[in-house]
This record gives C-alpha cells, structure tokens and sequence, in this order.
C-alpha cells in the first residue's frame, strides 16, 4: 500500500528529528534500550519514549512505522468508505431497477426528495466530525456504521415512500459523522507531506464504490430473482455493512501508540512523530475553544468550504443521474448500469495518481485548477452536443474531474490550519457549507428537461470552472502569507529547531517554520 516504497523515487524525507527524551539512542533500536536512557523523574512524567528534549529518529526504522500503518489504516477506513458511499449512491441505479414503479416515485417531486432528505440531514449532523477528537475513534467508527448498515438494509423492507424517506434520514445521520471526519482522524496518523495520498487512498473509495454499484446492479437487474431486483439491490449493497462494524471497533486504531499492529519501539517512534508535528503526543480528548473562534474567521477556511461546496454540485448529481442520463441516451436500463462503471474506475485511478503528485511537488493549488478545467470541459461536452459517442466521452472527463478534486481539497484543509482544533473546525465548515452542494446538485435534472438535461449540466460545468477560479485565488493568498512569515522569521528554517514537547508548537502548528502549503 505504501507507494513510496514502490516507487523509484524517493519520498519527501520523513525522518523525525524530534523525539521526547533526554540522551537517547537512534530509535530502531528495542524499547529496552530507549527507557535505559530516561532518568526517573523523566519517565514518570513522559512515560516511554517521553522527554523534552529534540532526538534523532532512525529514517529507515520510522519507513517501517508509515509502511505498517499504511497497510492497515488506509485500506480499511477506505473500506467503511466504500460501503459508506455504495449505500447512499445506490438509489439512482435501484430507480430504474423498478423502484419508481413500486414506490410510486413518479408523483411530484419524490425521488428528488429522498436524496434531498438525506443531505438535509448529512448537513444538521456535520458537526459530528469533532467527535473524531473527543470520542475514541474506533467506538465512534463502529456506532456510525452500524447505524448506517441497519439503515441502508432496511430500505429493501420499504414498502412505501415515507418508509424510504426515514431511512435515507437516517443513512444521513449516521454517515454524517464518518466520512467527513476520517480526513481529520489520518491528520493524526500522518506528517503533512504523506496526509494527501492517504487521503487520496482514503476517497478513491467514492469512485471505486460507484464502479462498483454500476456492476453489480447490472448483474442483480439482469437476473431473475424471487424479489424485486431494487430491493435485492439494498440487500447486498447493505448487509456488508453490518459485518464491518465489529471490525471497525477492534482493528481501527484510536492513535499512533495505541496501534496494537506497532511494537513498543514503533510506538515510540509514531509517538516522536506527533510531536515532531504538534509538539505533543496527546491529540485525542478536548479541544480549544479560542483555536474553534479563530479558525471560524480565517477566511482560508471559507475558501475551501465554497470550492467543496462547487465540486459537492456536480459529485453528488453524477452518480444519482449518471444511470438515467445513459438511459436516456439511447442505452437500455441494463446497459446504463453497466456503462457506469468505467468512467469511474478511471477516475478511481486519477484520485490515487493526483493526490501523491500533489504530495511530491506540494502544489496541490495548481493541481485542483487543472483536474477543475477536466471536468468542467467533460460536463461542456454533455451539455453541447448529441453524438452519443462524445457524450459518452464527457462522462469520462467529468468523472475524471470531480472526485480527484475533492480528494486534493480535503488535505489543503488540514495542510494549512495551524493546531488540531483549528484543523477540525477547518473540516466541520468544509462540510456544513459544502454539503449544501448537493442540495442544488440534486435539484437540477428535472424530469422535465430529459433526455438532454442540459440545464443542469450547464450548471455543473459552471462550478467546476468557478472551483478552479477559487482555487488558484485561495494559492495566491497562501503565497503571499507565506513571503510575510519569510519577511517576519526569514526562510523556513531559518531558526534552527523549534520544536518543544508539550508546548504545542510542531513543524505542523503555527510558529517559526510554518509555511503554507500550496
């Protein structure tokens, strides 16, 4: 899972250079050895592996700490993403898997309302997202899919539109407080130069999951089954869910140190890198209501919440749309189910790829601009023209487009606020005004306006492109904050180490060698 190790080139440099400890050894070495070199008084009040003063981390032994948790935190928060997101995009492919006719969706506007109620609901619950820091994270993962599982299932025994509607509430409510949170959960995991591509591993899911609902929607609908094949649909897209809440309590870990998969030594190293970022090594349990003040007045924070809100029009219609738009193309029902799944398959592809480039050049203002223009080009092509064939071809751009760039959005969030409660806040206001997206996103592909639609493509096309204008606005904001640090402390390092355990001041907090990252 670690790209980096795969790769020929070498990653940014990862070896922490801060430590708590008096007079320690190059860790890589046992803990034994490490907890020889505290004296008592230092061990009593740090614990192992605690001290106050800077130590060198071994580089290759602390690749070894990243390489473990990259195969085992990445892919299954990725996982509860996967089902997250496969349960809540499957009713576009169960409408035209006969649900519209058995729940008479046909009259008004009720289709609309059901995805409506469920961002409606994903929007009052955002504020979950700080639970992540005071909640152990692998208890409050298990009760949000468990909740979600139980709702997800139940829309199979829904024999009526208000049954629909409580459990799509309900599904909000619960996925509320999953998602939008796991960006913020992996900031603790991991140093600013590697949280894109865990992130970007994190929400390939979307795509991925959507690859997968085209699939097996075709093969369900293409069956003969004893029940209606939109209910067989909730039934194996839910059920999963269910038996991954168990392992979301006793495999996530709550922190670094707490990982059970680390040896002692490698929780001292993973605990030497927190505080290589914060300053500190506790992260989880309380926040700081001034840093809450503060980040709900930096304008940053509202920057990135309109480009969520931008890419949130178009993310959210596509995959609810995608399968009707196809229909209408000319395609049978079957086959719009599975001419969904290649389109995003390759922008599951695109995700992975932009966010660790974005990560190595550190540029991730620069690449939302130029995955925005992609997508926005493939929703033009849509709205323009007839030929099937190029139609078909703007689906591949458009996807290509959106879900990459929400991948690079989310860690721009973290890279450029300067504490854990700032960071948090900086991800509930991307997801309160950003899930508003949806809202519109949902609203624009009236029945009316088919097979065409070209309203509401027009109108996707419109924000990708305003989502690379605020992109490349927010960049050079950050550049020109980034010359007034330079100005205020000179060049980054300029002042020698900084870092301090437990004063709270980290390579990744505000102080002398913070800069933003582009």
């Amino acid at each position: 899972m670690n790209i980096f190790s795969r790769s020929k080139v070498n990653p940014p440099p990862t070896s922490t250079n801060y430590v708590e400890g008096a007079d320690l050894p190059p860790y890589g070495v046992s803990t034994e050895q490490g907890i020889e070199h505290f004296g008592a008084e230092d061990t009593e009040k740090a614990g192992v592996g605690q001290a106050h003063r800077p130590h060198h981390v071994d580089a290759e032994a602390e690749r070894r700490v990243v390489r473990k948790l990259d195969w085992r935190l990445p892919p299954l928060v990725a996982a509860l993403y996967l089902l997250a997101f496969l349960d809540r995009s499957n009713i576009g492919n169960a409408r035209i898997a006969g649900m519209t006719k058995d729940l008479k969706l046909g009259r008004g506007n009720r289709y609309t309302w059901l995805l409506n109620i469920f961002y409606i609901s994903y929007i009052i619950f955002e504020v979950f997202v700080i639970m992540w820091k005071i909640v152990p994270p692998h208890m409050w993962a298990a009760f949000c899919v468990l909740g979600w599982g139980l709702a997800a299932t139940l829309q199979a025994t829904t024999t009526t539109w208000a049954g629909e509607m409580a459990c799509r509430f309900f599904l909000g409510f619960f996925e509320a407080g999953y998602g939008p949170g796991i960006p913020y959960l992996l900031s603790f995991f991991y140093l600013r130069h590697e949280l894109g591509l865990r992130i970007g591993l994190f929400f390939s899911a979307a795509p991925l999951a959507t690859t997968f609902a085209g699939a097996l929607a075709y093969g369900i609908t293409s069956g003969h089954a004893h029940i209606a094949s939109w209910r067989l649909l909730f039934l194996v897209e839910g059920l999963p869910t269910l038996v991954m809440a168990p392992i979301a309590y006793f495999f996530l870990p709550d922190t670094p140190e707490k990982a059970r998969f680390l040896t002692e030594d490698e929780k001292v190293i993973a605990k030497a890198r927190g505080v290589r970022q914060v300053g500190d090594s506790v992260r989880v349990g309380g926040i700081d209501w001034k840093d809450v003040g503060l980040a709900l007045l930096d304008i940053k924070c509202w920057f990135t919440a309109l480009m969520y809100f931008s890419c949130n029009v178009s993310f959210s219609s596509l995959p609810v749309f995608l399968p009707t738009i196809l229909e209408e193309m000319g395609f049978s029902a079957i086959d719009s189910q599975g001419l969904t799944a290649p389109p995003y398959f390759l922008s599951f592809l695109i995700t992975i790829f932009s966010t660790w480039v974005a990560d190595r050049t550190q540029q991730r203002g620069y690449t939302i601009v130029l995955l925005s223009i992609i997508g926005g080009v493939g929703y033009v092509i849509l709205a323009a023209t007839e030929v099937v064939g190029a139609r078909y071809f703007g689906v591949y751009l458009a996807a290509a487009g959106i879900f990459p760039c929400i991948a690079n959005i989310l860690p721009w969030v973290l890279n450029n606020q300067g504490s854990d409660t700032r960071r948090g806040v900086g991800i509930a206001l991307l997801n309160l005004i950003g899930q508003c997206g949806p809202l519109l996103g949902t609203n624009i592909y009236p029945s009316k306006d088919g097979p065409r639609y070209v309203k509401g493509l027009s109108v996707c096309a419109a924000f990708m492109f305003f989502n690379g204008f605020l992109a490349i606005s927010l960049r050079t904001l950050l550049a020109w904050e980034n010359k007034k640090l330079d100005q205020k402390y000179g060049p980054k390092g300029a002042q020698g180490d900084v870092i301090e355990f437990g004063t709270g001041i980290g390579e990744e907090n505000y102080g002398a060698n913070y800069r933003y990252v582009l």
